[in-house]
Formats: C-alpha cells, structure tokens, sequence
C-alpha cells in the first residue's frame, strides 16, 4: 500500500499553531530570540552571518525585522572546527591511517537569521512573507552594516551587494533544523483516500500513536483507477475492492470484540486492519541496546502464526471469524491527512 512507503513530504504535522496568532511580548534589545523546535517546521531563511561581528549583526537584523517588520524573526548559530588533525586517504608505510589538517586551521561561527512559525513549505502565508523578504531593504544590511553576512565574496562577484539590489533577494524556505528528520518524513493522503475512511468507526486515520501493527491485507486484485478498469472493461475490480474492504471491517469489528485496539484503512488497492498504538518501536535497556516493544510482541505472539508450529517449519496464519490473518504482522507508520484530520 501507499502509505507504507515514507516519502519526503513538505507539510508539517497536525497539532501546531502559529506563535504569531498570539499577541507578542515587547522585543527585548538584546535577545538574540534564539530558535526552537517550537518556532514552526518551517521557516524563511533570510540570510547569513559568519566570523567576527555575526552576532552583533543577526541581533541588530532580528531586532529591526522583528521591530519594524512585526515578523517572528530568530537566530540560529552553527560551529564549526577545522582545527586539529582529520583522517586522511590511504594509509603510512607502517600500515596505520594517514593524519591530515586543514590548510586554513581555524574555527568558524555562522549566525543565521530566519523569519518562522508556517506548518508547511507550500503554505500561502508563508510564500507571502517569503516574497516580502526578498525585497525588504533592512537598515541593518545597509551601507557598511551586515560586513560579517556569509559569502561575501560571492554575492560581490554576482553583484548581490549593489545599493539598488535587495539584500535579501536570496531568501528562501528551510526545514526547522531542530526537529527530527522523521517529523517531515510521515505520509500523507490525498482527498480520495480521505473520503474513502470518512465513515469508518475505528480508522487507522484516528491512531493517535505514529505507529501500529499491520495484521490482515486485503487485496483487491487490481487498483481504484477507472481509466484502467474501462480499458479492461473489469466490472469485478471495484466489487473486489468492496468486499476487500468489507473483510476489513467485518475482522476490525471482531478484533474489537475480543479486546484488540483494531484499526481499519482502505485505499485505491487494499485494504489493512492494524492493531494497537505506539509511539516508538524499540525501548532501550540498561546497557544500550534496543529490544522490540513489548506491545510489538504481545501482538506478534497474540495475532501471528503459532510461535512453537513455526519452529518446526509449519506456517499456519491464524483465522480469526474465518478470516486469515498475515504470516508476518509487521509495524507501519500510521497515515495522516494533509490538515491531521478527517
């Protein structure tokens, strides 16, 4: 199914709202107003500071971007050390690695300035403040103010530090750097397959955990796809998908019965039923290791194929109202609407 796959997706997710919905405390003149991992998955990056001065001048453009711009400006600093020994390519005569230094030993701070707090890349509001940006004219980047901005030489070499050009013109939308990549990486659903779980009482769209256990598919040998079924001329291909679906049902129904957390998704070419809701897969142990989630096992152990008839080689699913269950139930990253809501 699509939503097994965990392609890159540019919304963020359900459950956050804008800081600048709320009313703003007065701007401190010396906050450098850090970032957070509360400052909105996405953000303009506006530009960059490096070496000496940098955080005199992100301070000073925060302040007038938040002062006089009235938009929720932070900073964000990265180190970096190009000093002491690397390990180089090959290896000595005597067989151990070859060390190496840098040729410009030194250390270096970059301060980066970003505008913040949009859900999303492709957010209306967020591309109206990322085109304003790029042809603001702070104070703070004018005359021989802004000197440590990154990449100096090369904005002088395309001309980018001309008086008549907008010194932020190459603004654009980045990821927060401070959530985890898996924030960005759940998958989401188009409005067919929405409205497809729009009725369905236990839908794996309400799983308030990111994951759970796949325990039944249910193929319909085919695809939702009309063009297709036309050219076919396959009147049995939705039928299939119906009765895919309704085994879906009928199996979430009985799970629930018998005291399982049931769940049930249908889309374009199967349908599944899951069981459970967890936020993590592994837990740690006292000396580092990672072991599956006892929910994990207790699922495996309660809904897959007999434990002690599998250690002799024989694969028997369990049924459960006739109905078979997967050989192997498996762990899925539960899908989410673009809007985390039905």
């Amino acid at each position: 199914m699509a939503f097994l796959i965990w392609p890159a997706s540019a919304s963020a997710q359900s459950g956050w709202l804008p800081t600048s919905w709320f009313p703003h405390a007065k701007t401190n003149p010396r906050s450098m107003y850090p970032l957070s991992d509360r400052s909105g998955p996405w953000l303009v990056l506006a530009t960059t500071f490096r070496g000496d001065g940098a955080r005199d001048d992100a301070r000073r453009l925060v302040q007038e971007l938040r002062t006089d711009y009235k938009l929720t400006a932070y900073t964000h600093e990265k180190a970096f050390d190009f000093t002491g020994e690397q390990r180089g390519l090959g290896l000595n005569p005597d067989g151990s690695p070859k060390k190496m230094r840098y040729a410009n030993s030194t250390q270096i701070l970059e301060v980066a300035v970003m505008v913040g707090d949009f859900a999303s890349c492709d957010d209306s509001r967020a591309q109206k403040t990322l085109s304003k940006i790029k042809g603001f004219r702070p104070q703070a980047l004018t005359g021989d103010k802004g000197k440590s901005r990154a990449f100096s030489d090369f904005r002088r070499m395309l001309g980018l530090d001309k008086a008549s050009t907008a010194p932020m013109r190459m603004a654009f939308m980045i990821p927060n750097p401070l959530l985890p990549s898996e924030y960005f990486n759940r998958p989401q659903l188009d409005s067919f397959v929405i409205e497809m779980n729009a009725d369905v009482d236990h839908s794996l769209l309400d799983c308030p955990s990111r994951y759970s256990i796949r325990v039944a598919t249910f193929t319909g040998a085919g695809g939702f796809d009309q063009g297709a079924m036309d050219a076919a001329q396959d009147d049995g291909a939705e039928s299939r998908l119906i009765q895919a679906a309704e085994k879906a049902h009928r199996l979430t129904e009985a799970l629930r019965r018998q005291g399982w957390q049931a769940w049930e998704f249908h889309d374009r070419e199967s349908s599944v039923v899951c069981v459970g809701s967890l936020s993590q897969l592994t837990i740690e142990q006292q000396d580092g290791s990672q072991q599956p989630h006892p929910e994990i096992i207790r699922i495996k152990n309660g809904l897959g194929p007999d434990p002690d008839k599998l250690a002799l080689g024989t694969i028997l699913p369990k049924r459960i109202n006739g109905i078979l269950l997967d050989v192997d139930p498996r762990p899925i990253d539960v899908p989410r609407s673009p809007l985390g809501r039905r």
